[in-house]
């Protein structure tokens, strides 16, 4: 019995890992175009107009979800290391909610934090098919696709990830 446990978990990581690679971001590694309302809700920002040059972090998270505030306390308590990986975070939350996720960890005092704001068009969940909150998604400086961290990346992993 515990064989055929085995095998039916290999089966459904094998499946996953198949529709993993019809995903958008697989077939095309260069980031993505979508835009991002910032907190103003006013002023929307084209993920097109991120500037080559330096490697890229976008992030699609829950401004209530605990895994999320852990993955931000863990990203600003490291933000030495990651200096020079520019930050674009995106969540589906409301104004309001974004707002308080971005006070709470002090967001402006980070100038590599470059946008945070609402995905309107529903785009990263569809482009990535992220699943989780967290969601990682890492480019080089050339804006070509990484690596992606699903639940959690610690700052080692995210400062080797940028120095690809």
């Amino acid at each position: 019995m515990l064989q055929t446990a085995t095998v039916s978990a290999q089966e459904k990581k094998n499946e996953e890992k198949k529709i993993d690679s019809l995903l958008p971001y697989q077939k095309n590694h260069s980031l993505p175009t979508f835009n991002i309302l910032e907190m103003d809700s006013t002023t929307t920002f084209v993920t097109n107009k991120i500037p080559m040059g330096k490697p890229s972090l976008i992030m699609f998270f829950g401004p209530d979800c605990d895994h999320c505030k852990h993955q931000m306390e863990e990203m600003v308590k490291g933000m030495d290391s990651l200096k020079d990986l520019q930050f674009y975070l995106c969540t589906f939350g409301n104004p309001t909610a974004i707002k308080g996720f971005y006070d709470k960890f002090h967001l402006e005092n980070y100038p590599n934090v470059k946008v945070v704001g609402k995905d309107v068009d529903y785009f990263f969940t569809s482009f990535f098919g992220a699943r989780f909150v967290p969601y990682l998604a890492v480019y080089d400086k050339h804006k070509k696709f990484v690596k992606k961290f699903e639940g959690h990346a610690s700052v080692k992993e995210l400062y080797e990830a940028s120095r690809k």
